[in-house]
């Protein structure tokens, strides 16, 4: 007599599960790759870049864990951020995720929706990171990153996300 035994079905999204391991190696060999190239990569946001990435190509929920992730795994294999920089930091990514989802179900504009999540993400990281050196938890300038720097790279990462996402719904249609 044969036993029915039901097991859970999960189902085990490689896509995610790839992206998130090349994410890792990516952040992994940031120092190594600004090093070698004599170019200051973290100035193009490279956790930023691959959360964006992550948010277009992956799954919402993987969105969220590369937002968790990615500054732990930067602390872990370089001590940089420090912890209270990557909390603030890990604050500000997972802000960034959550306020793009939520903007975009009321704006249609996913530029827009990434813009303006960019933009209040890294205004609550400006005045959390403020509270930090106020009271002399970071020993820090507030603004590390030149202004024009993160306009410019907001417009960039915000206008990937709108012509991806425009495209896919276009042959979706």
């Amino acid at each position: 007599m044969a036993a029915n035994i039901n097991l859970v079905s999960t189902r085990v999204d490689y896509k995610s599960i790839i992206f998130d391991i090349l994410a890792l190696a990516f952040i992994y060999f940031v120092p190594a790759l600004s090093h070698l190239f004599n170019i200051p990569i973290y100035l193009v946001e490279p956790m930023r870049i691959m959360l964006i990435l992550a948010m277009v190509h992956t799954t919402k929920t993987n969105a969220y864990l590369i937002a968790l992730t990615l500054p732990l795994f930067s602390f872990l294999i370089s001590s940089h951020p420090n912890v209270f920089k990557g909390l603030i930091m890990t604050a500000e990514l997972l802000m960034n995720v959550w306020l793009f989802f939520e903007i975009s179900k009321r704006v249609s504009n996913k530029f827009v929706a990434m813009l303006s999540a960019i933009v209040i993400s890294k205004l609550v990281y400006y005045l959390l990171k403020f509270g930090l050196i106020s009271f002399a938890v970071l020993e820090s300038g507030l603004i590390s990153t030149p202004i024009y720097l993160q306009v410019i790279t907001s417009i960039i990462f915000s206008s990937y996300v709108f012509l991806l996402l425009r495209r896919r719904n276009a042959q979706s249609d």
